[in-house]
Order: C-alpha cells, then sequence, then structure tokens
C-alpha cells in the first residue's frame, strides 16, 4: 500500500502555528484587560473610602481644610478612574481584535485540514481501485492458468 502525503501539509503546518501565535496574542490581552479593570476596580475603591471619609468628616466637629482636601482628593479619582476607563476600552478593542484574528486563523486552518481529509478520502479510494483491479487481474489470470491447464 502506498503511503497519502498531503501536498499542502506545510502550509497547513503554517497555519497551525498561526493560530497557536493568535492564541497567545488573544491570552496577553485578556490578561492585560484583566490588569486595567483590576486598575479601575483599585480606583473606584480608593474613591469609595474618599467618599466614606468625607461621611465622617461631616458629622461631628468640621474641619474645612480635611473637608475641601477630601473634596479634592474624590475629584482627582474621578480624573483618574476616567483615564483607567479610557484605559479598559483601548484593552478591550485589542482583546476584540485578538479575537477575530483568533478566529480567522482557526476557520483557515479547518478549511486547511478539511482539505487534507478529503485528499485522504481520495487517496483510499484510489487505493481501493487500485487494490480492486489487481485482485481482477490475478483473478483472470489463475482462470486463465486453469483454463490452459485443462486443455492441455
Amino acid at each position: 500500500m502506498a503511503r497519502f502525503r498531503y501536498s499542502m501539509q506545510s502550509i497547513l503546518n503554517i497555519k497551525l502555528k498561526l493560530e497557536t501565535q493568535a492564541r497567545q496574542e488573544f491570552s496577553a490581552a485578556r490578561a492585560a484587560l484583566d490588569e486595567e479593570e483590576d486598575r479601575l476596580q483599585a480606583l473606584f475603591d480608593r474613591k469609595s473610602g474618599y467618599e466614606s471619609r468625607r461621611t465622617t468628616l461631616l458629622s461631628g466637629r468640621l474641619n474645612l481644610r480635611e473637608i475641601e482636601e477630601n473634596k479634592t482628593a474624590i475629584l482627582c479619582m474621578e480624573d483618574y478612574i476616567e483615564r483607567q476607563q479610557m484605559n479598559v476600552d483601548t484593552a478591550e478593542r485589542k482583546l476584540e481584535e485578538a479575537r477575530e484574528r483568533l478566529t480567522e486563523v482557526r476557520m483557515e486552518r479547518k478549511t486547511h485540514e478539511t482539505l487534507r481529509d478529503k485528499a485522504f478520502q481520495e487517496f483510499l479510494m484510489e487505493e481501493k481501485k487500485q487494490e480492486s483491479k489487481e485482485i481482477d487481474q490475478l483473478t483472470s489470470y489463475t482462470y486463465g492458468q486453469r483454463r490452459a491447464q485443462a486443455s492441455v
């Protein structure tokens, strides 16, 4: 039996490597997004701490300097949160781009695997035809030999 050799195996190997690379890029983008979201959450927590401090400052004896500093800190946190939200949005866009790239590369790989599978099925059918042809030839030869011996 002959050995199956897919003529575009090198292309399929490249597609597999590209998919692995795209998977790694997607993973890195996901990690970057998680990190940016953690930073954003830390800023929200910090702002919440300032707001609870404000409540404490406004109850009881009033210290205007501390109240003003607290108000400034809350405004700064809102500014930091706004900037961090932009970073999160950027990270989300990069993650979506990486997801689209991964999907595209995965589809290309699956297409080539389907082509390889079809080529293998054709190879098997051709092998089956060849084997059937050889069996027919052997049967014809054997029949002819018996008939020649019977007529002698």
